[in-house]
């Protein structure tokens, strides 16, 4: 693949991201720390918008079409050490990607760490 593919490209295009998506949630759904985000989540529409968001973030066509990420996830109340883990399952589905260098997964993980804190809300508003 020449140097000026994107990420995208390199993980296979839209093919890529929708194996890149299911292994990674694989990794993710095993994970007894992250796996109760997800129980009452309807999956496929989870799936199909991550599919969206790392398209796009890996430089792809498509465009995200999901609500903002801060509505979605604020009432969760992910921790930044919840957020680590989903990242370093996203970082060890990346690395078995054969075309995807280590910089493409420093990329694609700092462009995925710019959403940090749209996405994790851990303070503790109990009384």
């Amino acid at each position: 693949m020449s140097e000026t593919s994107s990420i995208y490209d390199r993980i296979g295009g839209e093919e890529g991201i929708a194996k890149l998506v299911d292994v990674f949630y694989k990794k993710v759904l095993a994970d007894g720390e992250l796996k109760v985000y997800f129980e009452h989540a309807p999956i496929e529409k989870l799936m199909r918008m991550q599919r969206e968001f790392f398209a796009m973030a890996t430089g792809g066509p498509i465009i995200y079409s999901g609500k903002p990420l801060r509505q979605v996830h604020h009432h969760l109340a992910i921790s930044r050490r919840e957020f680590q883990r989903f990242t370093e399952h996203l970082i060890d589905t990346l690395n078995s990607f054969e075309h995807v260098s280590r910089q493409d997964v420093l990329d694609l993980i700092a462009k995925i760490n710019l959403y940090a804190d749209e996405i994790t809300n851990d303070t503790n508003v109990d009384g």
